[in-house]
């Protein structure tokens, strides 16, 4: 017993030996040559052994049996000839299995060390030596926009690049690229892998020769690790011009940054775009829509244009004086940009007029316009707010910020009806609250059909806001699942009062934009794709930070002038075509500024927003279509 178990520790402490000993340097190489002459002494004991026994070193009988046949098949097949004696045909075998041990070990390390090449390589650690580069640091379910909108932003840069740096596997970036990022065109995109805290790790991406840096969110990590990466990226540059975009999740950290670092660092928070956005949408046929054009480089763009001719005229004149270009604000030499100006502000030299325009070089100035003449007065007037009654379906921690931005906008007396499921909540309403004077209540849903017609045949809804599921409870995936099967459950209960007219806005979110297609495949108003609206606005930045005060005004518009889409009717006579100049000078009548329209299309079932219309362009004005301004929220 005790001979056993002192076999046992023996066996134990070699087995450890020789594992330690393959840990080392050319050790495994070292062992297979051992093996080897191991092998070989063996082999040659074996083979005098066999040639020493008689019996087995006698000829075969003349003649070609069946066995025969096959040994001289077998020999050939196997390359070891076709010995003629028992014992050499034994150690023929003997020969090749030693043979094939040894060259498949040779062959197994070989193909060991060439696969850890191939790893070496595909984690990539050489260092980026290209420069003028966009830097993407994190990862994150909106990098592929991001790259989708660098790509056409891109597409006058000779051999533009991108630069990927996350501690994400690089066949996994790689792989995930190809599938949702679709054709970027000659944009080419470069992948690392590494810590994006390490300023060590960081100097291979060659941060000093970046044109910009992206830092994504990656919805896990939390603010923490965004300002640990910019920190660690700020100490390794030596460029001081160099832009900086991160996404931050609380708005006191986006501030504390912007600050610290003397506002070379321009922040988004997502969170918060993607709620005014959807706030405003629920208020305003087509502002997604909207807001959307202005901030993906497919179509029209924003830039700034200094024009000498233009100083000591009005603003107004101004935007007579561009044919293919609207103007929506100015920035004042040496101060913040001014959206939506008084109509008779005075241009001084120096000033920077802000236009919306399809290409910089159509930014054009073509002469004042003396024919179209601003009225003095406002005939029109609005009808006064009534309360309105919104139902929500879903919620998630983005909800309350949903809710605060309505509450500053809708009547007093307003409620909302806010049903979710609580399998998929993790944050959940009081029965009933308040958000400023907007009454919200929770009712705890089932998902059932059922309790949702009866929701609504109990009482009537102005608007029904559909939000996506959020949090660790729910994938992407099935959250959107749940917004579509919302979606169809509402067109069916509203089907009767859609052919009528009188249904209620329907206005939903999407998280994946891969979903778009799917959800308006139902009767939805207005869709709200959350992943794409902080993507795009971070792509925007990334090539022009100047932008991020236009944007902040134009999607907050409880602290001044944003987007809206007013009715047209409210502009021009109803069946008249009107020039859109025209429609520039009534809007500014109104202390507004007009950059575009959402008119019906040719087979009049929808409506399509269209930004900076050509100034001779007619429209005929049609119930629902609707004028975009720059304008006070009313």
């Amino acid at each position: 017993m005790i001979r056993g178990a002192n076999l046992k520790a023996l066996q134990q402490k070699i087995r450890y030996w020789f594992d330690n000993s393959l840990s080392r340097k050319g050790a495994f190489p070292a062992w297979v040559a051992i093996s080897f002459t191991l092998a070989i002494v063996l082999v040659a004991i074996v083979d005098r052994i066999l040639h020493a026994i008689p019996a087995l070193n006698q000829l075969p009988d003349a003649g070609l049996g069946w066995f025969e046949a096959f040994w001289f098949s077998a020999g050939k097949t196997l390359s070891i000839g076709t010995a003629e004696t028992i014992a050499d045909r034994i150690m023929a075998l003997v020969y090749w299995f030693v043979g094939l041990s040894v060259w498949g070990s040779i062959f197994a390390f070989r193909t060991l060390a060439m696969n850890e090449t191939i790893a070496r390589l595909r984690a990539a650690p050489s260092p980026i030596l290209d420069k003028n580069h966009i830097l993407i640091l994190g990862w994150s379910p909106r990098v592929f926009t991001i790259l989708k909108e660098l790509a056409i932003a891109n597409q006058n840069v000779r051999k533009p690049k991108v630069v990927i740096f996350a501690n994400v596997d690089r066949t996994l970036m790689d792989t995930e690229i190809a599938k949702r990022a679709g054709d970027l065109g000659k944009l080419q995109v470069i992948t690392r892998k590494g810590d994006t805290t390490n300023p060590t790790d960081l100097m291979r991406a060659n941060v000093t020769g970046a044109k910009s840096v992206i830092v994504l969110d990656s919805d896990r990590a939390g603010d923490s690790m965004i300002v640990s990466t910019v920190l660690a990226a700020r100490s390794i540059s030596s460029n001081p011009t160099q832009r900086f975009v991160a996404e931050v999740d609380d708005p006191n950290v986006a501030d504390a940054l912007e600050d610290a670092t003397g506002g070379s660092v321009v922040t988004v928070i997502p969170r918060e775009v993607i709620a005014k956005v959807t706030a405003q949408a629920s208020r305003q046929p087509g502002i997604p829509a909207v807001i959307l054009e202005l901030l993906d480089f497919a179509g029209d763009e924003i830039y700034f244009t200094t024009v000498p001719a233009l100083e000591g005229k009005t603003f107004f004149e101004a935007q007579l004086a561009f044919k293919k270009a609207a103007l929506l604000g100015v920035v004042p030499f040496g101060k913040e940009p001014v959206l939506n100006p008084p109509y008779n502000y005075k241009i001084q030299k120096g000033d920077q007029l802000i236009a919306i325009a399809e290409d910089d070089d159509r930014v054009n100035y073509t002469g004042l316009d003396e024919e179209v003449k601003r009225p003095r007065t406002n005939s029109l007037s609005r009808e006064s707010a009534k309360p309105r009654n919104l139902l929500v379906i879903g919620w998630s921690a983005m909800g309350k910020s949903v809710l605060n931005e309505l509450a500053a906008f809708l009547p007093k007396g307003s409620s909302a009806d806010v049903v979710s499921q609580e399998r998929f909540t993790e944050e959940l309403l009081e029965k009933e609250t308040k958000f400023g004077t907007l009454k919200v209540s929770h009712i705890p849903s089932t998902g059932e059909f059922e309790q949702l017609a009866d929701l609504v045949s109990k009482k009537r809804y102005d608007e029904v806001l559909v939000l996506g599921y959020r949090g660790a409870k729910i994938s992407e995936t099935e959250a959107d699942g749940q917004t579509l099967l919302a979606t169809m459950q509402l067109t069916r209960l509203f089907q009767g009062q859609l052919a009528s007219g009188t249904a209620p806005r329907l206005v939903a979110e999407i998280l994946d934009p891969l979903k778009v297609d799917l959800a308006q495949t139902s009767s939805v108003d207005d869709l709200v794709v959350s992943e794409n609206l902080a993507a795009l606005l971070v792509a925007q930045l990334s090539e022009n930070p100047a932008l991020a005060t236009i944007f902040k005004d134009l999607f907050n518009p409880a602290k001044g002038s944003a987007v809206h889409v007013r009715p047209l009717e409210d502009y021009a006579p109803l069946g008249k075509p009107v020039s859109f100049a025209k429609l520039v000078a009534a809007a500014s009548a109104r202390s507004e500024t007009a950059i575009g329209w959402r008119v019906r299309t040719e087979n009049g079932s929808q409506r399509q927003v269209y930004l900076n219309p050509a100034k001779d362009s007619l429209v005929t004005p049609f119930e629902l279509d609707g004028l975009i301004v720059i304008g006070q929220s009313v």
